[in-house]
């Protein structure tokens, strides 16, 4: 089966951002007077803004509007980000070889796109065929809406077309909408399933590695 397209999540995938969107958390809740730990970013990595605000509002029993908190939340991660993002091992030099074959590549993320916006600066926006971001469909991951509308932008099949992620939600959501899965988990473990390969990095990975998930 041929390759058709290449997905790309961005946090803790593209981008190592999950550590800055834990630095942005925290901050937010002790505004709302509240600690935050690395276990209740885990309860929520891979989800969307919407999510995030509704359990962070829970666990401080702040009486602040929802729509104050996304303010605080994408001001921070825009401004944060804006001031440089490192990228994940081997995400680029991965991305630059799905192209320099020809096939094409896209970005797929639970995240807002203003905040896309912020990593895209620095990634570059011209690396990728089609963006995909929490503004652009109605469900956010692990709903296979994200993939599928990507699949569509491109005119694609989804089962012809490979996915990388870290999250067990965003894993989800290609599964869902038919895709073969690389994984490199980060923050919560992620097993090998078929159809899906597992890996500590991409560094290890090559165009080749995905060709062969969909010959599998």
């Amino acid at each position: 089966m041929s390759m058709e397209a290449v997905f790309f999540d961005m946090d803790g995938l593209l981008v190592d951002s999950e550590r800055v969107w834990l630095e942005i958390e925290t901050g937010v809740m002790a505004r709302l007077g509240a600690a935050w730990t690395p276990e209740h970013q885990a309860h929520l990595v891979g989800g969307s803004m919407e999510r995030t605000i509704d359990y962070m509002l829970a666990v401080s029993g702040a009486e602040v509007p929802p729509g104050t908190v996304r303010s605080w939340m994408v001001d921070g991660m825009v401004a944060r980000l804006s001031a440089g993002v490192e990228l994940m091992p081997g995400a680029v030099e991965l991305l630059d070889a799905v192209r320099a074959e020809g096939v094409p590549a896209g970005l797929v993320t639970s995240s807002l796109g203003e905040i896309a916006g912020a990593v895209l600066k620095v990634v570059g926006r011209e690396r990728f065929d089609v963006i995909v971001t929490a503004d652009d469909v109605t469900h956010t991951k692990p709903d296979p809406e994200p993939y599928l509308t990507a699949a569509r932008l491109l005119g694609v099949e989804p089962v012809r077309c490979v996915v990388l992620e870290d999250s067990p939600s965003g894993v989800a959501a290609a599964t869902a909408a038919g895709c073969a899965v690389v994984a490199v988990p980060s923050i919560l473990p992620i097993e090998p399933a078929p159809g899906r390969l597992v890996v500590s990095s991409l560094t290890t990975v090559t165009v080749a590695d995905l060709r062969a998930l969909l010959s599998a």
